[in-house]
């Protein structure tokens, strides 16, 4: 991208920023395109325990408080100069937009579902935002119900966003956590389903996360440290009480552990769940005389655990001694250890078993073998089949069952040429039906083809599964141009599902690809080990390795690939920037994690204490050499890279803002090459972008056409 750009509000805003003393006046007025913002740098040692210490010049752009004026400047002025830098693809930008919304039924609904004697289901209206949650008595020709009307809720604000909703036992009152900013501290309010009217009820700092009481006026939620963001207490609120009168009913004292609080599926217990990164822990109280809360079983360092109950027994999904997990079976009243725990699906080496869900007379089972998601019908009297699918590449999992009695299972199916589709299966008689494909206008899956490779690792000890979608006609004579994603990092694995996006890159000639790296869990328990703590360097070189085959292979020509992760995919995406820059033309890194070893010696910043059994905590010196020798904020060098897009939020809760701030001013600093660096804060969102459908469209859009350009991608063929 290289015609003039006028300068207008950029120069106004870098020029204040001069005289301030925050920016230095590094850009020459006659300039083709402007120069960017040059942050001041400014001494900063960080100390660790250990002796080892650190400059972090722009330390200071970190501001708790998001209201430093000085911090506020500068990523006006970064915003501003993307705005500028950008200006020659807004077409594009609008184009692809369009592209994407066209593929939107904007007047859409979900599938209903049956639960307590109502079918309940979420609808959009066409042009508008937000959804509408809603709910039929007894039969789908009943008069509606609005619980929900998220766009009248929303109106008027920066960003809305309800993170659940509960109704009450009797059916009469409806509960729900809502965010203003995007920082993950919810607001929970109750009202009145018949009048509307909003009860007294405004519980602040809690988490998404609400259990009714059996008495349809005792609330159970989580609250938050507004400081940490960490699960603290479960509190229960009576309503009609002032929320300072809430009852803690249980403290987590290690703040290395999440919390959460559910039913069971036989709706007789509340259970409160802890877990770590590689330990959990779960308590129940009888839900109709709630008391003392009963340990199932203690925690205990690497052995995880999650139990239901239902038809008078506990089923528990563990990996005692059972890395990719099994199931086993416990007597209601055999609770306080694992020593009356029975096998009932032993564990298998090639299987990884991922949840369950139990319903009369048999149990559906969510599990992963050679990568693929699938799911498998385990009936009492130990009859087993799987449900099948038809394509290479694939994810399936379990859909909304609300309700346990009943022969029919409800999964949703998804390809990377087969849009969400939700199905329902008779696990007596076979029969499956087809309850909705999500509707895609003007999209024919005929027109594309999604391909499952397996790329050797560099040491030879794995072999990498590849997902890949490309438009029917493609040759692999290695000049087309490739989008590489992936993530490997806390277990969670990148399915190869359907986005509304990706076909505007495919009908413009490209590839994409997902590399399912280690430090997912795609493999099993093994392939998330070898991608964290001491193994974290092979989820960077195993996404290189892939990046080099496909290119060898001819699906990509080798100056024409990107490279797309976000969040923990963003520390993936800094690694590889340092590791082979010049195996890559453009990154998009969003929300990225890339200040690794600052970041996890604060324990106040949020979510630190919980991940040292992730990354490592590099209070201790081992941990913190080899952090440190992948950190990429700590690695950047005097040397080329990559065109790249940087993206965060101010009110990001998982990753703080400052840590991709600091890194583009320190890229910037250090960088040798005139590729275009853009960074772009939302001002009003945390880590999942701008609320609302549409908003995040455009997000994707302005991305896909820096990208599109950058790569000298031509027009979507007709």
């Amino acid at each position: 991208m290289h015609p003039a750009i006028p300068r207008h509000s950029l120069s106004a805003v870098l020029g204040g920023l001069v005289a301030a003393g925050i920016v230095a006046p590094a850009f020459a007025a006659t300039a083709a395109l402007p120069a960017p913002p040059v942050a001041e740098q400014r001494p900063h040692e960080v100390k660790a325990p250990h002796g080892a210490v650190r400059n972090d010049e722009y330390y200071w752009l970190r501001d708790d408080t998001r209201e430093n004026p000085e911090m506020l400047a500068y990523l006006k002025a970064e915003n501003a100069y993307a705005d500028a830098v950008m200006a020659p693809v807004a077409g594009l930008k609008d184009t692809l937009y369009n592209e994407i919304v066209a593929r939107v039924k904007q007047d859409d609904a979900s599938v209903p579902y049956l639960e307590d004697g109502f079918w309940y289901y979420t609808r959009f209206e066409t042009g508008k935002d937000y959804p509408i949650v809603a709910r039929r008595k007894g039969t789908m020709d009943a008069p509606e119900e609005i619980l929900l009307d998220q766009n009248v809720m929303a109106a008027g604000k920066d960003f809305f966003q309800v993170g659940t909703w509960e109704v009450s036992p009797d059916g009469t009152k409806l509960a729900w956590a809502e965010d203003l900013n995007g920082r993950r501290q919810y607001t929970i309010k109750v009202k009145d389903i018949a009048s509307g009217e909003v009860l007294d009820t405004a519980i602040t700092g809690a988490s998404a996360n609400i259990v009714w009481g059996d008495d349809n006026k005792t609330i159970w939620y989580v609250e938050n440290d507004p400081k940490t963001l960490l699960t603290t207490h479960v509190k229960t609120h009576v309503l009609g009480t002032p929320a300072s009168q809430d009852r803690i009913v249980y403290t987590e004292a290690d703040t290395s552990f999440y919390m959460g609080i559910g039913r069971t599926r036989s709706k007789q217990y509340i259970c409160i769940g802890v877990s770590s990164t590689v330990s959990s822990e779960q308590r129940c109280t009888k839900a109709a005389t709630p008391g003392e809360f009963t340990v199932i079983a203690p925690r205990e360092r690497d052995v995880e655990y999650s139990a239901d109950h239902h038809a008078g027994r506990w089923v528990i999904t563990t990996n005692w001694d059972a890395p990719n997990f099994r199931i086993m079976t416990a007597a209601e009243d055999a609770l306080g250890s694992r020593e009356g725990w029975k096998e009932l699906v032993p564990h298998a080496a090639d299987v990884f078993i991922e949840g369950l869900e139990l319903f009369d007379g048999y149990m559906a089972i969510g599990e992963r073998s050679e990568g693929l998601r699938r799911i498998r019908i385990l009936k009492d009297d130990g009859a087993s089949e799987f449900v099948k699918s038809d394509e290479p590449a694939y994810t399936m999992g379990l859909s909304v069952n609300a309700m346990p009695d009943t022969p029919w299972v409800r999964y949703t199916y998804t390809s990377l040429t087969t849009p969400a589709t939700t199905y329902e299966i008779n696990v007596q008689t076979g029969e499956r039906k087809t309850l909705k494909q999500d509707p895609v206008p003007g999209f024919d899956p005929a027109q594309y083809v999604t391909e499952r490779l397996w790329v050797p690792s560099r040491d030879g000890s794995v072999r990498i599964p590849v997902s890949l979608v490309y438009r029917k006609g493609f040759e692999k004579n290695g000049e087309a141009a490739m989008l590489q994603m992936g993530y490997g990092s806390y277990g969670a694995s990148m399915d190869p599902a359907f986005s509304r996006a990706v076909p505007s890159l495919l009908d413009r000639g490209m590839v994409y690809a997902i590399a399912h790296i280690r430090g997912g869990q795609e493999m099993g328990r093994a392939w998330y080990d070898g991608g964290k703590l001491f193994n974290k360097k092979n989820t960077f070189t195993d996404f290189i390795d892939v990046t080099s085959a496909l290119v060898e292979k001819g699906y990509a020509h080798p100056d024409r690939v990107a490279a797309i992760g976000g969040s923990a995919g963003g520390l993936l995406m800094g690694a590889i920037s340092n590791m082979a820059p010049e195996k890559y033309d453009v990154i998009l890194s969003l929300v990225p994690f890339v200040d690794v070893v600052t970041t996890m010696l604060d324990p106040s910043i949020p979510l630190t204490t919980n991940e040292y059994d992730e990354w490592g905590n590099p209070e201790k010196k081992d941990f913190h050499d080899y952090m440190l020798s992948y950190s990429p904020y700590d690695q950047l060098a005097a040397k080329d890279y990559p065109a790249m897009f940087i993206g965060t939020g101010l009110w990001d809760s998982q990753v703080q803002y400052w840590e991709p701030a600091k890194y583009v001013a320190r890229l910037r600093a250090k960088k040798t090459d005139d590729n275009l660096l853009v960074f772009r804060t939302n001002m009003e969102a945390g880590h999942g972008g701008k609320s609302g459908r549409f908003q995040r469209f455009r997000e994707t859009a302005e991305q896909y056409a820096f990208m599109l350009d950058q790569l000298g991608v031509e027009k979507r063929a007709e």
